[in-house]
């Protein structure tokens, strides 16, 4: 029982909340998959055009909804905009992505927490998933990475989805990071991404992608 609420009425009420969705909205059109990944591109430089708190509070909103294994939800995010803290992040920075993370409106550092399964009791209340976890650092480590990096992927393509560019970040050192923001915490930064809206005169050709056959398998 939830506040009186069955589980039984609750997954009802899941299941028809999909089955509403479904019946609003089949699919994408080719532009709206255009805008999030079909021609969305990565960006390298930035237009003065400011990133509002409310945009990042929708982006945040979008990228939680995203599976993670067991509701674990691992990911955290700091949104580095003052220059007080764009100073600490370029310690990290290797020297060419500086005047990239310089420049962008906002720098998030998408981290995780290794920590994670302690708020589990929250995200999956209907059953105590913490022995999974407990004691066991590595197993820890490796399912906060995976789906820390999965919200990751979903932050993304939520921020394209309201309108903003993106440009993700891994030539930084993982360890200055984690001591300048995160010391003392059970949290580890995985990758950063810059947001806003791009300056297009950056970018260069898209590069070549693999074609279906050259990977993929169907058994």
């Amino acid at each position: 029982m939830t506040d009186n609420v069955s589980l039984d009425d609750l997954r009802t009420a899941a299941q028809a909340d999909v089955r509403d969705m479904r019946g609003t909205l089949d699919t994408l059109d080719q532009a709206q998959i255009d805008l999030i990944l079909g021609k969305a591109r990565s960006h390298y430089a930035w237009t003065d055009k400011p990133v509002g708190d409310d945009l990042l509070h929708r982006i945040f909103d979008i990228t939680k909804m995203g599976p993670t294994s067991m509701n674990t939800c691992p990911a955290r995010f700091v949104f580095v905009r003052s220059d007080a803290g764009k100073d600490r992040l370029s310690k990290s920075l290797k020297p060419a992505n500086v005047p990239k993370v310089m420049g962008a409106p906002v720098t998030a550092i998408i981290a995780y927490d290794v920590d994670f399964w302690t708020e589990l009791p929250r995200l999956f209340p209907h059953e105590d998933r913490r022995p999974h976890f407990e004691g066991k650092p590595e197993h820890a480590k490796d399912t906060a990475y995976r789906n820390g990096t999965l919200q990751g992927a979903y932050f993304m393509i939520a921020a394209r989805a309201l309108g903003l560019d993106v440009g993700a970040i891994s030539g930084f050192d993982n360890a200055v990071v984690d001591a300048e923001f995160f010391a003392g915490t059970p949290l580890k930064s995985n990758f950063l991404c810059n947001l806003g809206y791009a300056d297009e005169n950056a970018l260069f050709q898209r590069l070549p992608r693999f074609d279906f056959d050259d990977v993929c398998d169907i058994i």
